[in-house]
């Protein structure tokens, strides 16, 4: 049995042990392999969950989970372990799981970024947004203030100058609070507070922080929306010009079975869909009523609310996001992707309703008073340094302290972090059940004399979204109906039909109302049937197959008694 544990991040000879362990312990359930490698060269890890006895994975519909795109969010691999470990272990003992596992399959890739990865989690750890590559350009800084642990306390923290022109100055009630000066103050203790490190070829008099010599954003390097450097930062050459996204890219258009897709970040506790970069109204009606209830579903169990990107997630009123996974398998795959934004303080600090990134530039000063009392009370201390003072090598004395970020803002405290990520294996299941899926609903053969037969086969979408599972897909042509194929035996013959046939899309339960009213009306649209007339030889079989993308296969077969 894998020994799996959540008292700690793990590192990549770890995190590879441990999927392998899995394929080792559950061969029939699981299969490892790895969709391409990094800008160093790691392998890039897959975790495919079924029971192959009931078939192979690209014949069922499958959910995509991935987490750890952006180097230093770790806990999100940790999530996708703990999803893998919770499938496993419930296989044979929960109904849902056994179903699942039986009838779709899972492509789990728990960490997209190990480059990054394991620079965030280094003995002495670098903070990078996403991939190691230099980007733009490969010149390390000339001058600034490098974040960095300057102290070898293992951590980066904050360093606060005194500076008469400094726009902070410590709250009045409680010491290690720094709060901003009135606008028209003079007299008082004024600070400068700026990130750990230390200050590359500093003049004396200007403090600058340049930006890392490793600038890509590896989220916003997918087709879709992808935008030049000087329209967004970290984009990238080109899109899916980076291997780590290449990797994601690749796969996922070479399996159409799947079916929805959720990707794990930090930090903000909160359930993140498209649009990323335009209005909701830009969305076919169907596609926005599907998306708010699988969001809805997902706050009722985790307690994370689910939330436009366009409408409440911005950095900044004027600018949008794009070339994000969500949007792009959105738009481009036409299915229903997420960016679950894991872990939020405020929100274990009691904080409630509160405006997801406005937050920062704007909230009220209670809010970090909840924010130190939990910290004192939930982290025992550990969360908020307090000052102290500190001869830096290039700046003299200064204070270092506030928030240990890595501790308890990048991700979950390790002592909470079990309980974070327990909250998601419910919906992530729950996601994969939705999906459409191909049944036979019934099969009917007529001899017709002298060795014909009327053979009429009917199919079924179960599931409860359509098959085609987005108005998007349909629209846009992106995947194609039912196909059913009849294969003869040699010395049969067609008589009528066609021994391939498009019959279709077949709808779901999706889009009917909570509660039957006097408009409603119920046709068999999830149905379908195809026929076919043949001439068969005594004792010869006809094979019949009818097949969806992401609906999956159905197999049948005729044999005249």
């Amino acid at each position: 049995m894998p020994n799996v544990t959540f008292d700690h991040y793990y590192r990549y000879d770890e995190l590879s042990r441990i999927v392998n362990e899995f394929a080792q312990e559950y061969p029939k359930l699981v299969e490892i392999t790895s969709i391409g490698k990094s800008f160093e060269g790691r392998d890039v890890w897959l975790v495919t969950l079924t029971n192959t006895a009931t078939g192979p994975d690209i014949e069922k519909p499958a959910l995509w989970v991935d987490g750890n795109i952006h180097a230093s969010e770790v806990s999100p691999a940790s999530a996708c372990i703990y999803f893998i470990n919770y499938l496993l272990t419930n296989y044979g003992k929960d109904a849902e799981v056994t179903r699942a596992l039986d009838t779709r399959a899972f492509y789990i890739c728990p960490r997209v970024n190990p480059d990054g990865a394991e620079l965030a989690l280094a003995d002495k750890p670098k903070i990078i947004r996403s991939s190691t590559r230099p980007y733009p350009y490969d010149e390390d800084p000339l001058t600034g203030l490098l974040e960095e642990d300057v102290d070898g306390d293992g951590r980066i923290l904050s360093m606060r100058i005194v500076d008469p022109n400094g726009p902070w100055k410590v709250h009045p009630d409680d010491a290690r609070l720094m709060v901003q000066r009135d606008p028209t103050e003079t007299d008082g203790t004024y600070y400068r507070v700026l990130p750990e490190g230390p200050v590359k070829n500093y003049d004396g008099v200007t403090l600058t922080v340049p930006r890392d010599k490793q600038g890509l954003d590896l989220n916003r390097n997918f087709p879709y929306g992808w935008r030049q450097e000087g329209e967004q930062s970290g984009a990238g050459p080109f899109p899916a010009s980076e291997p780590e996204v290449r990797n994601l890219v690749a796969f996922i258009a070479a399996h159409p079975n799947i079916t929805g897709g959720v990707a794990f970040h930090t930090f903000s506790g909160v359930l993140l869909r498209p649009f990323d970069g335009k209005s909701d109204d830009e969305f076919a009606a169907e596609d926005l009523w599907t998306y708010k209830k699988i969001g809805d579903k997902g706050t009722a169990i985790t307690g994370y609310p689910n939330i436009s990107v366009f409408h409440d997630f911005k950095y900044h009123p004027k600018s949008v996001i794009t070339g994000a996974f969500d949007e792009w398998m959105f738009e481009h795959m036409g299915i229903f992707a997420w960016t679950v934004e894991i872990w939020s303080p405020q929100m274990r600090a009691g904080i409630e309703k509160f405006k997801f990134i406005d937050w920062y530039r704007e909230h009220p000063l209670e809010d970090d008073l909840k924010l130190l009392k939990w910290n004192d009370e939930a982290l025992g201390g550990k969360g908020y340094v307090n000052w102290y003072k500190f001869n830096h090598p290039q700046l003299g004395e200064v204070e270092l302290g506030g928030w240990d970020v890595a501790y308890c803002w990048r991700n979950p405290p390790l002592e909470q972090l079990e309980k974070e990520l327990a909250l998601f294996p419910k919906w992530l299941l729950w996601h994969s059940l939705i999906s459409p899926k191909l049944e036979l609903h019934d099969l009917d053969v007529k001899a017709l004399g002298q060795g014909t037969y009327r053979v009429r086969v009917t199919v079924q979408n179960s599931g409860w979204l359509p098959t085609y599972i987005t108005k998007r897909a349909l629209n846009g042509k992106i995947v194609r109906g039912v196909i059913a194929e009849i294969e003869l035996p040699t010395g049969a013959s067609l008589e009528t039909g066609q021994a391939r046939v498009d019959i279709g899309q077949l709808e779901g339960r999706a889009y009917k109302a909570p509660v039957y009213g006097v408009w409603d009306q119920d046709p068999t649209d999830d149905r379908a049937k195809v026929e076919w007339v043949v001439r068969l030889p005594q004792g010869g079989t006809a094979q019949i197959v009818a097949r969806h993308e992401r609906a999956g296969v159905v197999r049948t077969q005729v044999t005249p008694g």
